[in-house]
């Protein structure tokens, strides 16, 4: 079938958006209209405010909302809202907590919070002379220009840290950048962040028209490309650790506590120095920041590209946690780089949003950083102790077992059947679907 482009699909109502759909693209099959509208929310007020979150809107998507307890962070005990829909993220996160709870828990320091943006230009000038330019004139009015956007923020404690001007011209020609440091306390800050830049570019371009040490060949070069935040935040990073003494580590697998910590810290040292496998081990750990990520509202694609470049830094993709056993002592701890916010975007919209830092006690954007790596380092370490031990499959597969079986449109009885079943077995696609149909056949 060849569909035809549609011309003004965004001025169309939910209804004819959804009525076009099904014509080109489903075959006039009106069922697929029941499963978008059955994930509708009865709250019309409720679903007018989602549809409004993005364009285009036609249903909601839901994912599974899950809490994780027993979280004891810098001596508060807390519970971990989650929005994921992967098997076993929110039970591994729960069973490490548990781990730790009769141990200190989890212990966290925030070594800094500063956050970065850049207007990138052209400019066919020398750079020493740009660089005087700058210090002497450019840096003061850029500040100047901008003083009505940072007013509240500096009432707040947050506001611009720092300009400098970078010199890329050794990496692209005549490019350089007024590279810009930001606290904005509790907010994430990308508004204010790219309205500041964005004021960097118009009074940049201002003072090098008015100033006299510049040709005006060399004004006409200006060229200001983009004035945008970055989501890489390498100063804006968070420690999130748990220890205690080797033979207190007390694992149930059977194995010894020395063999344990030993086991473990070689798990962690390969996902180190080996990409391949620290790829899937920090992923792993960004399964327990974005559900927390999500669940508060905040923008889990900027804390993946920044923990992955971060992950990068040193030129050779690496884990973001690592493990010592020294001195008769077990240590394992995450630097995470993270910029979140509880204040602006869905944080004051989205109800679930509100329940998940009501839940929270109401944190600042510091104590969620603290959450968001502890959240991380505990999926992390419940992923490594299987994996250790037991192996990723017993347990994982135990949790995928009702996806599968739903497949199939098991019935309660069939289920609580399987639950024995695989009580000392190790779960599969292929055993579930034999005894399903044994079971079915007698």
């Amino acid at each position: 079938m060849n569909h035809q482009p549609v011309e003004g699909f965004s001025k169309l109502s939910k209804q004819r958006k959804i009525d076009w759909l099904i014509s080109e693209y489903l075959s006039n099959d009106r069922s697929y209209e029941q499963i978008l509208q059955q994930y509708w929310n009865n709250d019309a007020p409720l679903q007018k405010m989602h549809d409004e979150f993005s364009e285009n809107t036609i249903s909601n998507f839901y994912m599974p909302y899950g809490i994780a307890p027993n979280f004891l962070i810098d001596g508060k005990l807390l519970a971990l809202p989650m929005a994921v829909e992967e098997s076993s993220v929110v039970a591994a996160a729960s069973k490490a907590a548990k781990f730790w709870i009769d141990k200190g828990g989890f212990k966290t320091t925030i070594i800094n919070t500063e956050k970065l943006g850049h207007t990138h230009f052209i400019f066919k000038t020398e750079a020493h002379k740009l660089l005087h330019f700058f210090n002497f004139k450019l840096k003061k009015k850029l500040l100047e220009a901008t003083e009505d956007i940072t007013k509240n923020m500096r009432n707040r404690g947050g506001g611009i840290l720092n300009i400098k001007l970078i010199d890329k011209t050794s990496e692209l020609e005549d490019y350089f950048q007024l590279k810009a440091s930001f606290d904005t306390v509790d907010s994430m800050g990308a508004n204010f962040i790219n309205s500041c830049l964005e004021q960097f570019g118009k009074t940049l371009k201002e003072e090098v028209a008015n100033e006299e040490s510049f040709s005006q060949e060399e004004k006409d070069s200006l060229q200001i490309v983009m004035n945008i935040l970055s989501n890489y935040t390498p100063d804006c990073i968070v420690r999130a650790e748990v220890s205690c003494n080797i033979e207190d580590l007390k694992d149930d697998s059977g194995i010894s506590n020395e063999e344990f910590a030993w086991k473990f810290k070689r798990a962690v040292t390969i996902a180190e120095i080996e990409p391949y496998r620290a790829t899937t081990h920090n992923k792993g750990i960004m399964n327990g920041v974005d559900a927390v990520v999500i669940a508060t509202g905040n923008d889990f694609r900027a804390t993946e590209a920044c923990a992955h470049a971060y992950a990068a830094r040193n030129g050779k993709y690496s884990s973001l946690t690592h493990c010592t056993t020294d001195n008769g002592i077990f240590r394992f701890w995450i630097d995470l780089p993270i910029s979140v916010g509880v204040v602006g975007g869905l944080t004051n919209l989205h109800p679930l949003v509100k329940f998940s830092l009501a839940l929270l006690g109401k944190p600042s954007a510091q104590e969620l950083m603290s959450i968001l790596a502890v959240s991380g380092l505990a999926q992390n370490f419940g992923a490594l102790r299987s994996l250790v031990t037991t192996g990723i499959q017993k347990g994982h597969m135990k949790m995928h077992l009702f996806n599968i079986l739903n497949q199939f449109s098991a019935t309660e009885e069939e289920k609580q059947h399987f639950v024995t079943y695989f009580k000392d077995k190790t779960v599969s696609h292929h055993e579930v679907i034999s005894e399903l149909e044994k079971l079915r056949n007698k």
